[in-house]
């Protein structure tokens, strides 16, 4: 192989690296709170408000049911209005972002569910306020398991980069078609496709390392 090729492999894991780092953050930063409000907004819970809950829910299942391919195609206006390009890394960054965060919303949604309500209950009768238990119970509590969500997330979302490579999103999935397929470079393929198994074994072994460690149980 080429040093021009493994220059360019580098260039694409940086790229890579660069759209999973942003959309990944972006989503953490909003999908995890989000999560927590579709559980403490529904029937019965500490924050009730039905009105809130089915709005969320409602938007969140709408981004859910649209294929990544056809969202990006969809919201190309959106997307230079955001990043002023629709093609690259930075572009690809905004429909990567905004399939992660309902996605790993979800997953936290049911990690939050599944915690015990007598906790809850017993934090309400020591006086315990809505946002306390939120930040004193049901968030220690999900921790592990909130951390092999992202772990599914960031996994997701190298797969979900390499599609948008194929539409001019950059990264290893660019150089997989361009230089792999079109140009018949069977090397350059299986490199990629090697690098992404090693890239994504990394990571959830490192996902699965720290939710052990925070798991208390």
């Amino acid at each position: 192989m080429s040093p021009e090729i493994v220059k360019l492999l580098l260039q694409g894991v940086e790229e890579t690296i660069f759209m999973v780092a942003v959309s990944g953050i972006i989503a953490t930063v909003i999908g995890i709170p989000l999560g927590i409000l579709l559980v403490t907004t529904d029937k019965g819970h500490i924050l009730e408000n039905a009105p809130i809950n089915r709005v969320f829910g409602t938007i969140v299942n709408i981004i859910r049911s649209v294929p990544f391919i056809i969202l990006m195609v969809a919201i190309i206006p959106f997307t230079k209005l955001v990043a002023g390009t629709s093609i690259g890394t930075l572009a690809a960054c905004v429909p990567l972002t905004i399939v992660a965060i309902p996605f790993l919303s979800r997953l936290v949604e049911t990690s939050v569910r599944d915690i015990d309500y007598g906790l809850i209950e017993a934090a309400q009768s020591m006086g315990a306020t809505p946002f306390q238990i939120i930040r004193k119970v049901l968030l220690p509590e999900a921790l592990p398991t909130i951390i092999n969500n992202i772990t599914v997330l960031i996994v997701s979302l190298i797969g979900s980069s390499a599609m948008a490579g194929a539409v001019g999103g950059g990264g290893l999935g660019d150089i997989a078609i361009r230089y792999g397929y079109q140009r018949f470079r069977t090397d350059v393929m299986l490199a990629t496709i090697v690098i992404l198994i090693i890239g994504v074994n990394a990571i959830q072994a490192f996902g699965d390392f720290l939710s052990r460690k925070t798991n208390k149980r």
